[in-house]
């Protein structure tokens, strides 16, 4: 028996009794799918992941990929390479393919659900198969030059990555330096180092397609500073005829420098990769339009889904592995006979902290398992509205709230769970080799590095998916709970479960409060969160749709070129960041519009009148008094 404990029953419970997925299949974008196709599509690949995929888990972390320096190229593990062909060769995969692109249109709920089955199992596997992703993206960006090379790359089953992290610029992707020339016919010119390129080399395909973030030069009004200066590049580690797909023999002036040697996930290579050093590095413009962070923001985002969903996979195969050692394991008398030494030896499933461990891992398992599918089924809203013409604003907006939820809290309860609660359960056993459970804590801390790491992940959900979006996707999910938790049954053996949710709730709300009252009370212009400088959070966080009556909301951010703020209006600096900064006592609305200036006066009540009428800014009865900043840009 393989490594891999897989979880199919708990699966189909959220699929189809909590989250009822079954009303998807048959019907429209999903007809080609009906629920007893989507059963078996399940249990296929649970037994394709614990029978076949898994078998090389153990091996391909031992005899890692070689890095041949004379060739500059990776050779993978035989085992490894055997496992990856079974996937390839079984095509489940082509769910998640577009159906322009020879794919199956299928729930991402689903997808999901398989993903946990092939990254519990093997979780190398699925960075080799970035071509779903990729060409998804190119088709949907890309001109119809680029939308035949996506076919091409499904069609050869070529491998894809994506390439953002630079030596100077990691998790800040804006200060990459890496550069893109135009050339004559059409095509560009790579320079630069990228790092830690997940399956930036390796043989297991005939070609790999580099999704690269670079900066183009001597081009008018593009390649500025920051983020907004990248575009996105598709740089073929081959060259290849554009007609057929067939590669010509010539290499591409992209290659690997390396590949890491890491404390996990050993089979996944990991490669410093330089572009244009000993010959060009030519590639194409994604779409022939410049926008290459918004474009690559679709990859980045599927790839923190996919490390919550590999975070929930390791965490419940290694609870599972630990409840079969610990129903094996003899040791000690039950506590009741602790004290007679003639008592009968019992499992350690009989020790009260050993069942409280087993029942922690379980509970984080199990409840993961279920956000990861919850915030897919958000994914599935948004592919059914959008295919009945109906408004996905909020869908959109839930899905965004939970994906850094799903990566960073996922993350770290799988990483601290493994080491602290499934490796205690084997004793001085969970750290040898004999069981799996060392290599999957090895495995998994990566999960809280890779694709953003937690910090980033808290950031992102608090400045963007909170702040940003006035919290009306939180608002939304928290009253969904709220619902649940007030559901009164007597009966019920989970009333006082149902209490302790809803005080969750109300501790969630008060934090929520509390932080975006300290954004909003914060006059530190100089450092600002994180070391940022106040002015790019604050440009940030800027919303196009502000209202007049944003400026009596409380920790709203007002950006400069709101239409209903005019340009001209030089004597309160409204071509600078304005924000409002505190709210305190209840007086007429008159004082909401006081103003400050650089030199900190402050308006009153008749200037902050004759301004509001000046300018066509409406006065609107509100409880709180709040004061407007001019922050320095």
């Amino acid at each position: 028996m393989g490594h891999y404990r897989s979880n199919l029953r708990d699966v189909e419970f959220n699929l189809f009794e909590l989250l009822e997925r079954d009303r998807l299949f048959g019907a429209q974008p999903y007809g080609d799918i009906d629920l007893d196709t989507a059963k078996f599509i399940l249990r296929e690949v649970d037994r394709l992941a614990r029978e076949d995929l898994a078998a090389s888990f153990e091996e391909a972390d031992r005899h890692p990929p070689v890095y041949d320096p004379s060739t500059r190229s990776v050779t993978v593990t035989p085992e490894f390479g055997g496992a990856y062909k079974t996937w390839m060769d079984a095509e489940w995969w082509r769910l998640r393919v577009l159906p322009e692109l020879g794919g199956t249109d299928a729930p991402n709920s689903l997808n999901w659900a398989l993903a946990e089955f092939v990254l519990g199992a093997n979780p190398a596997l699925w960075t080799y198969v970035g071509m779903p992703t990729a060409a998804r993206v190119v088709w949907r960006h890309g001109t119809e030059r680029d939308r035949k090379i996506a076919q091409i790359g499904v069609e050869k089953r070529w491998g894809a990555t994506m390439v953002l992290t630079e030596p100077d610029a990691g998790s800040d992707v804006g200060a990459g330096r890496t550069r893109a020339v135009p050339n004559d016919d059409g095509t560009w010119n790579i320079h630069g180092v990228k790092r830690f390129i997940t399956a930036g080399e390796h043989d297991l395909a005939d070609n790999i397609l580099h999704l690269v973030l670079a900066r183009p030069v001597g081009v008018d009004g593009v390649g500025g500073p920051g983020t907004k200066g990248l575009s996105l590049f598709l740089v073929p580690k081959f060259h290849f005829d554009p007609d057929t797909g067939e590669l010509t023999g010539e290499r591409n002036g992209v290659y690997a420098n390396n590949v890491e040697k890491k404390m996990g996930m050993n089979v996944s290579t990991t490669c410093e990769l330089t572009l244009g050093d000993d010959a060009p590095a030519r590639g194409w413009l994604l779409g022939e339009v410049h926008d290459g962070i918004a474009q690559m923001f679709e990859v980045i985002e599927d790839a923190r889904m996919m490390v919550g969903c590999k975070a929930i996979a390791t965490l419940s195969s290694g609870y599972l592995n630990a409840l079969d050692y610990a129903k094996q394991r003899v040791q000690g008398a039950d506590l009741a006979q602790m004290s007679d030494k003639s008592a009968p030896r019992v499992t350690i499933t009989r020790h009260p902290d050993v069942r409280r461990s087993l029942l922690t891992q379980k509970a984080f398992a199990e409840g993961m398992r279920s956000l990861v599918l919850y915030t897919a089924s958000w994914q599935d809203e948004i592919a059914v509205k959008t295919a009945a013409g109906e408004d996905t604003a909020l869908a959109e907006a839930v899905n965004d709230l939970l994906l850094p939820i799903v990566k960073g809290y996922g993350s770290e309860r799988s990483w601290v769970v493994l080491g602290t609660e499934s490796l205690q359960t084997f004793g001085g056993s969970g750290y040898l080799r004999e069981y799996p459970i060392e290599q999957y804590v090895r495995d998994a801390k990566i999960d809280t590095v890779y694709e953003g790491t937690t910090a980033i992940q808290a950031q992102d959900l608090f400045f963007r998916k909170i702040v940003r979006n006035r919290s009306v996707a939180l608002t939304h999910l928290l009253d969904e709970v709220k619902a649940f938790a007030a559901a009164s049954d007597p009966a019920s053996p989970i009333t006082g479960e149902r209490r302790l949710l809803g005080d969750a709730v109300s501790n969630v709300e008060a934090i929520v409060a509390k932080m975006t009252s300290d954004l909003a009370a914060s006059k530190d212009e100089s450092t600002g969160i994180s070391g940022q400088a106040r002015a790019q959070t604050l440009r940030a966080l800027g919303s196009a749709q502000t209202t007049p009556e944003d400026l009596v909301r409380p920790g709203h951010v007002l950006p400069v070129r709101c239409p209903h703020v005019p340009r001209n209006a030089q004597d309160l600096v409204w071509d600078r960041m304005v924000r409002i900064v505190e709210r305190a006592g209840c007086t007429p609305v008159a004082a909401a519009c006081r103003l400050v200036h650089d030199s900190g006066d402050v308006l009153d009540d008749a200037a902050a009148e004759d301004f509001a009428a000046t300018f066509g800014l409406a006065l609107v009865s509100a409880p709180q008094r709040v004061r407007v900043l001019a922050a320095g840009a």
